[in-house]
């Protein structure tokens, strides 16, 4: 008979620990009235290494060899990484028929036929795939130099990505012509395409390290949907600031359904579409450039 470890305790002195050090990590804030699922959670993390505290457990966080691994698994632990094909798609019929349509006619007018999206949080890939299917879609974008970013903090969701092989959930909201389209089946799963693959790169990054992030470059829209819900106010501040910063002048800004930029920036313009209402970075004043 199979018999499970006690639970190992969590004392509040260890609680802040560990949650602050997530927090400085990656922007994670967990309330006092999260010390249960920390415990559950990263209890788990403790008994795989058998060790015989929480302490234990953050000295290894902070000073082990494998700590950057361990705070990869430490992210997966306290994240839900649930997502699908075609999310949101008033948001993606705003992007498709009213957004995208201006970004073309604005490149064009600068005589460039380049364009460059990033899913920050794209998690298992649904998303940047999701972005590349409906671009493929639009033959005004045929000819077009396309670069999709995806990327995440959780290594354990890249892999899948980077495989681009999904089951059933993740279809829920796709039409049988995009999948028979875009989809070989494979073993009961089904692969995504090398057309769509081909737009798209998937890299490992936290939002917090600033200087990583910039090596991104400028890009002409970000989607960051249902991830800054796990920041507190001033980690909102901090990675909405980056986004401003990697936007072209006249970028969007796509955000989850549930989440505003109220009390956190006011540095850009909140238009309203016909199915949503996106935030955009303003143009630069006429004498101005951007770096």
């Amino acid at each position: 008979m199979l018999l499970l470890a006690p639970d190992i305790p969590l004392s509040d002195e260890e609680f802040r620990l560990l949650r602050d050090y997530v927090y400085q990590h990656c922007g994670l804030h967990f309330c006092e009235n999260s010390k249960y699922l920390l415990q559950k959670r990263l209890g788990r993390r403790v008994q795989h290494y058998q060790l015989k505290s929480f302490k234990d457990y953050y000295y290894l966080l902070r000073y082990g060899k494998s700590k950057e691994q361990e705070l990869s698994e430490v992210v997966d632990a306290l994240t839900i990484n649930e997502t699908y094909f075609f999310r949101e798609d008033f948001q993606l019929k705003t992007f498709t028929q009213e957004i995208l349509p201006e970004m073309r006619a604005l490149k064009e007018a600068e005589g460039k036929k380049k364009l460059r999206i990033w899913s920050a949080g794209c998690s298992t890939g649904e998303e940047p795939y999701t972005i590349a299917m409906l671009i493929l879609e639009m033959p005004a974008f045929k000819g077009w130099d396309i670069e999709i970013i995806g990327t995440d903090i959780s290594q354990r969701v890249l892999q899948i990505a980077r495989k681009g092989v999904y089951g059933e959930a993740s279809f829920r909201a796709t039409s049988r012509d995009y999948r028979l389209k875009f989809f070989t089946e494979t073993e009961g799963k089904f692969r995504i395409c090398d057309e769509v693959r081909n737009l798209v790169t998937i890299s490992h990054l936290n939002l917090f390290d600033v200087p990583r992030v910039g090596l991104l470059g400028a890009v002409d829209a970000i989607f960051c949907r249902n991830v800054i819900i796990y920041f507190d106010i001033p980690a909102k501040k901090r990675v909405v600031d980056t986004f401003f910063q990697r936007l072209r002048p006249e970028g969007f800004l796509l955000l989850g359904h549930s989440e505003s930029l109220m009390n956190i920036s006011n540095a850009f313009i909140l238009r309203h579409f016909t199915h949503d209402m996106v935030y955009q970075r303003p143009a630069l004043p006429s004498t101005g450039k951007f770096l």
